[in-house]
C-alpha cells in the first residue's frame, strides 16, 4: 500500500490548518500560503457546517501548486465510495494536489446532535474496512470487497476517472501510541499522524512523544514489507514565525517528522487574520 508517485521527496515540508474561515477567505488564504511558500493547506470536515470538499475544490481552481487536504476525514461517519469518489474528483481537479487525512474522529456534539455513537469498536471496524474500500476502489475496477460493514460489488457503470496520484490520493491516518492496532493500521498506509492513547488539548504531546510513536511505527511498518522511505511523519502544533519557533519544529525535526503542520485551532473573530499573519511570516526554516 505504498509507492505513491511523486513521494519521498527529501527535507521538511510545512502546511497550515485553517481552524476558521469562510469559502472565500479559505480561497485568500490558500493563495497566500502558497505565495508565501508553504508546502499544504488543510480544512476539516463538520458533520453540520461549512463544506470542506466545496471548499477545498474553490482553493484547487485559484492555486496551482499547494497540495489541499483534510484534517481530518472521520472515515467511519463516510460512506468509502462517497469519499474515493471526492477524493479523486478533487485530485483531477486540482492536477494531483489532493491529500487525505483520515481517523476514527473525535466525538462531539456537532456530531452527536445528529448521529449516535455506534461504540469505539465499531468505528474502529468502519475505519479499517473503509481504507481497504477506498484503496481499492482508488485502483480501478473490477473491485469487490466483502466485510463486517460494508459489502462492494465490481461495476463498469459510470466509473469515474482515476486520481492523478498513482495508486491512489496519499492517506495518512491517526496511530495512537502504544495501541499496537492503530499503530499498526497508520503503518500501512501512507503516513503518520501521531498521538498517544488518552491525549487531549490539555495533555502535552511533544517531541518526545513523537519519538516513541515513530519508534513503535516504523518496524510495524517494516514487518508489513512497506519501505520506510517516502513515508510521511507528521508534526502539529504552533511553531509562531522567527528563529525560536524554527528551533521548536526542529526538535519535531530530530524526532523523526518530516512534515510540520502549523496547527492553531484556536476560533474566534480574529482567527481569519491571526491564519493569515501566521502564513504572511512565512513557514519555517529547518
Amino acid at each position: 500500500m505504498s509507492e505513491i508517485a511523486g513521494r519521498g521527496a527529501t527535507g521538511l515540508r510545512t502546511g497550515v490548518v485553517i481552524s476558521q474561515a469562510t469559502v472565500h477567505e479559505f480561497v485568500d488564504l490558500a493563495v497566500a500560503a502558497e505565495q508565501a511558500g508553504w508546502d499544504a493547506v488543510f480544512t476539516w470536515e463538520a458533520v453540520w457546517g461549512q463544506d470542506a470538499w466545496v471548499t477545498l475544490a474553490a482553493a484547487a481552481v485559484r492555486t496551482e501548486r499547494i497540495r489541499l487536504g483534510t484534517l481530518l476525514t472521520p472515515l467511519p461517519r463516510v460512506r468509502p465510495w462517497e469519499l474515493a469518489g471526492r477524493a479523486a474528483t478533487l485530485d483531477q481537479l486540482s492536477g494531483g494536489r489532493m491529500q487525505l487525512a483520515v481517523g476514527m474522529g473525535a466525538l462531539h456534539d456537532n456530531w452527536l446532535a445528529f448521529e449516535r455513537d455506534e461504540g469505539r469498536r465499531t468505528r474502529a471496524e468502519k475505519l479499517d474496512e473503509g481504507l481497504a474500500v477506498y484503496d481499492g476502489l482508488m485502483r480501478g475496477q473490477p473491485f469487490s470487497f466483502t466485510g463486517q460493514h460494508y459489502q462492494v460489488r465490481p461495476t463498469d457503470l459510470m466509473n469515474p476517472p482515476p486520481p492523478v496520484q498513482r495508486p491512489r490520493v496519499p492517506v495518512w491516518v491517526v496511530g495512537a501510541h502504544p495501541a499496537r492496532r492503530s499503530l499498526a493500521r497508520a503503518a500501512r498506509w501512507d503516513g503518520l499522524l501521531a498521538t498517544k492513547v488518552g491525549f487531549s488539548e490539555t495533555t502535552a504531546f511533544g517531541p518526545s512523544d513523537l519519538a516513541d510513536v515513530v519508534a513503535a511505527v516504523r518496524p510495524l511498518r517494516e514487518e508489513a514489507g512497506l519501505p520506510w522511505a517516502g513515508y510521511d511523519v507528521v508534526a502539529e502544533g504552533v511553531s509562531g514565525p522567527g528563529s525560536a519557533g524554527d528551533g521548536w519544529v526542529a526538535e519535531w525535526v530530530a524526532a523523526g517528522a518530516n512534515w510540520w503542520v502549523e496547527s492553531d485551532w484556536t476560533m474566534g473573530d480574529d482567527a481569519v487574520a491571526r491564519h493569515r499573519r501566521r502564513i504572511d511570516a512565512g513557514p519555517p526554516r529547518v
